[in-house]
């Protein structure tokens, strides 16, 4: 691997690399020739990006229903362009005879990760990068046209974990009922939210976060446009604190530009 890992990646930039800002690991799949990954790709990662950029993030306290809201329009978002693109095993895949695609660099959203206080959001934000991760590195990047039922299958997996896990554990729904692959909350299921009835009074508290490092809206206009993979630079494995090879010693994809930006390992950034 280029980075030495498959989990997600440090973006080490500036201030972002501070706050604990990730991205999918692509490895060495910076682009496709499948439109329909490079548009989920960008579509899941764009509005993960606004997910993670709600005030909820930074408070320990169950996340409100905003937040909430938007986890589950994006999984049911998600979910139809999968399915409207899948193409069975036995159902031939539409084939050209003189044209071809152009490659299509990834397209990448920075997010905050690894210091997200919330600890649901935490969790969803590394399974949505995890769903990304297999998007950009799955064979059928190869596929000019067609994604296949085990795409579907594999990138699903991830959505639907985070899905199962809001309902039973933030809406008190059954999860034999979650489990179901097309279960989906109702708007009256999102009206009656109500997270007191769910956990104690300890939970429902917390103290206030740092205010100086909020960013605006013009601070998060680099990231918010998206950053072609091949112009990332400042990946890095984040220090956890075990023992392990760093990023500095880790090799580099060929032509990437994070080769020469890559930090070396260190200690996260003090709270």
């Amino acid at each position: 691997m280029p980075f030495g890992t498959d989990e997600p990646l440090w973006y080490n930039v500036g201030a972002w690399g501070e706050l604990g800002y990730a991205v999918p690991n692509f490895g060495d799949d910076p682009a496709t020739l499948n439109s329909g990954i490079h548009y989920l790709v960008q579509v899941v990662g764009r509005n993960l990006f606004a997910v993670m950029h709600h005030a909820d993030v930074d408070l320990r306290t169950p996340p409100s229903i905003n937040t909430l809201t938007r986890v589950h329009k994006l999984i049911l978002r998600a979910r139809t362009i999968l399915a409207g693109r899948e193409v069975p095993p036995g159902k031939p895949n539409m084939e050209a005879v003189h044209s071809s695609p152009s490659q299509a660099v990834h397209v990448i959203f920075p997010v905050p990760y690894f210091r997200v206080r919330n600890p649901w959001l935490r969790e969803y934000c590394g399974l949505v990068l995890g769903a990304l991760s297999e998007a950009t590195q799955h064979t059928d990047n190869r596929r000019p046209y067609e994604i296949s039922t085990a795409f579907s299958g594999l990138v699903g997996q991830y959505l639907h974990r985070i899905y199962k896990l809001m309902a039973t554990e933030l809406f008190g729904a059954a999860a034999e009922k979650a489990e179901a692959l097309d279960f989906a909350l109702t708007e009256a299921d999102l009206k009656s939210y109500d997270p007191g009835k769910w956990f104690t009074a300890t939970e429902m508290v917390d103290t206030i976060p740092p205010l100086d490092r909020v960013a605006t809206e013009d601070d998060l206009a680099v990231l918010s446009g998206g950053i072609p993979a091949t112009l990332l630079v400042g990946l890095a494995r984040w220090p956890s604190g075990l023992a392990g090879p760093s990023a500095a010693t880790a090799p580099a994809a060929a032509g990437s530009a994070t080769a020469a930006a890559a930090p070396a390992f260190a200690p996260p950034p003090s709270p």
